[in-house]
């Protein structure tokens, strides 16, 4: 096949994908891993993980990292320090990005970029969870504020007490009342409100 018809046939399946795609969305547009390592080699694509590409034409983002772990990890939720980071809680940059995943299923196994992976409880999984828009047209899911600073709550021996009173003070104050009652809320639908209730009492003071 002649070179630039070669390069018209990959250039119009290439269009047919997302802005971040996966090799089995590759193959489904009858790209093949030849033609990915191709298109890499002419730089029309970007290798973020094994497996996860994206079009070197696509908007740039800060949010690479993320993009590449939930497009491995499709059913996994942004939680932990990452959430944290994404809601402006902390100001610390996370290491690694944090998912988390329902307790009994499948912990994905990921080397780059750095994972840490939680396993939350099935029956309470998909409370709080939001849409973050990484990039244009690319949303990831996340904890919402409420339930990561919860979370750093419940989990202060893994978070640290410092990270989580911290993070639960900042949301306290700049979030008001309404924000207050979602925190409450969200604490006794995890069975933590004990534990909440009298930090949020020691902000307001």
């Amino acid at each position: 096949m002649d070179p630039s018809e070669d390069a018209s046939r990959l250039g119009l399946r290439l269009a047919a994908l997302p802005p971040t795609f996966t090799t089995a969305q590759a193959r489904r547009a009858s790209l093949s891993p030849r033609d990915l390592a191709a298109l890499a080699q002419a730089g029309e694509i970007d290798e973020l993980s094994r497996g996860v590409y994206r079009l070197a034409t696509a908007p740039e983002t800060a949010y690479l990292d993320l993009l590449a772990v939930c497009a491995r990890a499709p059913h996994a939720v942004l939680c932990g320090e990452s959430a944290l980071a994404l809601h402006e809680l902390i100001d610390d940059i996370p290491s690694a990005v944090h998912i988390a995943v329902p307790r009994g299923t499948h912990r994905p196994v990921i080397s780059y970029p750095p994972v840490v992976v939680a396993q939350y409880a099935a029956a309470t999984f998909s409370l709080g969870v939001e849409q973050f828009e990484a990039a244009p047209g690319e949303p990831i899911p996340v904890y919402g504020a409420a339930r990561s600073v919860v979370d750093a709550m419940r989990l202060r021996s893994r978070f640290g007490e410092m990270l989580a009173l911290s993070a639960l003070g900042r949301y306290v104050r700049g979030s008001g009342r309404e924000g207050v009652g979602e925190l409450q809320r969200i604490a006794r639908e995890l069975g933590v409100l004990s534990v909440v209730r009298p930090a949020v009492e020691a902000v307001l003071a």
